[in-house]
């Protein structure tokens, strides 16, 4: 028999029931457990994979917060030590992908880690949550995804969490990796494994009251702005992603502004563009990434903003300095 497989669920579309009216006008959401959703998914007993499900959430994904997901993983991490065999969790798509990534950079076991969820709820024609339920399952249970880290399996496909981003609003192909492309497959309730991401050093997990603590800022860089975009960011944040244009530009009316945080505090340059990397020797004009990485800022590589926003978050609530944060992005960048 396969080794046990540990479900634990919080919350997201995959588990919405219908909604229930409250007297106020607003709709309530009505949620299914786990053990609701292992019983939906046709052919999961036939497995044989044994399941024990822990319901930890009921909220929308974009209620999350690093502390939950990090104290997700480390139940997970006990359950692992326990025996487990495996880790499945599901969630709201909205921000799988930076949980995925934010459990990747700390998960320190070969076990698979496996995040899924669904477009479509239970309540509409042709639900997708129990076929990535079941894919996910399969694949926390398969000998061969051991040591890839994190992964999230969606539309019978294996992402690993390093490369993964929710690419359309509303389709259920929705996860991909532009720069890398699946690492698996599920086909015939059987799992292929494609590649083999890199793994790194499982980071140390900061307290709640150090996250607490961190703001990182995000700003995206657009058309036309005129330098005064950042005004205040230095008083509210300790980092700062910049998503540039293209391979990570920014108008030269923001280079001032952004000399003066990268003097101050981490500040991150990545791209807005969804796929490809930051340049890192290619321009030189003022606002391009050779003269922004000679300002002091660092360069992101291959990781999207949203990611790089996890890693300078974890990074600094764990009390990383400079040097540190520039190491860490450039492996994994």
């Amino acid at each position: 028999m396969a080794d046990e497989v540990v479900l634990y669920t919080l919350g997201g579309t995959i588990s919405i029931a219908g909604t229930v009216g409250d007297g106020s006008g607003v709709g309530l959401v009505a949620r299914l457990g786990g053990a609701d959703l292992a019983s939906d998914v046709p052919g999961l007993a036939e497995t044989g994979v044994p399941l024990k499900v822990e319901d930890i959430e009921r909220v929308p994904s974009a209620d999350l917060t690093f502390a939950q997901v990090l104290d997700l993983v480390q139940r997970a991490s006990a359950a692992v030590r326990a025996g487990a065999g495996g880790i499945v969790v599901t969630q709201g798509t909205d921000t799988l992908e930076e949980s995925a990534y934010l459990a990747d950079l700390v998960w320190p076991h070969p076990e698979p880690l496996i995040f899924t969820g669904a477009m479509r709820n239970p309540t509409l024609a042709g639900p997708d949550g129990p076929a990535n339920l079941l894919a996910a399952v399969l694949a926390a249970a398969e000998p061969k995804a051991r040591g890839l880290g994190v992964l999230v399996a969606f539309n019978d496909e294996l992402h690993a969490a390093r490369w993964v981003r929710k690419a359309h609003a509303t389709s259920t192909a929705t996860f991909a990796s532009p720069d890398a492309g699946p690492i698996g497959r599920l086909e015939e309730e059987r799992v292929r494994i494609l590649t083999v991401p890199p793994r790194r050093t499982p980071l140390p997990i900061p307290s709640a009251e150090q996250l607490d603590r961190v703001r990182v800022g995000l700003h995206t860089a657009v058309l036309d702005e005129q330098g005064d975009e950042l005004d205040g960011i230095r008083e509210r944040c300790q980092g700062l992603i910049v998503a540039g244009l293209g391979a990570g530009h920014v108008t030269r009316r923001l280079v001032p502004a952004l000399t003066d945080l990268a003097a101050r505090m981490p500040v991150v340059l990545t791209s807005r563009a969804g796929a490809g990397p930051v340049l890192r020797h290619t321009y030189s004009a003022p606002g391009s990434e050779i003269d922004l990485q000679n300002r002091g800022l660092i360069n992101a590589g291959l990781l999207h903003p949203y990611k790089a926003r996890v890693l300078l978050r974890l990074l600094l609530a764990a009390g990383a300095t400079g040097e540190e944060i520039a190491r860490a992005f450039a492996e994994h960048s």
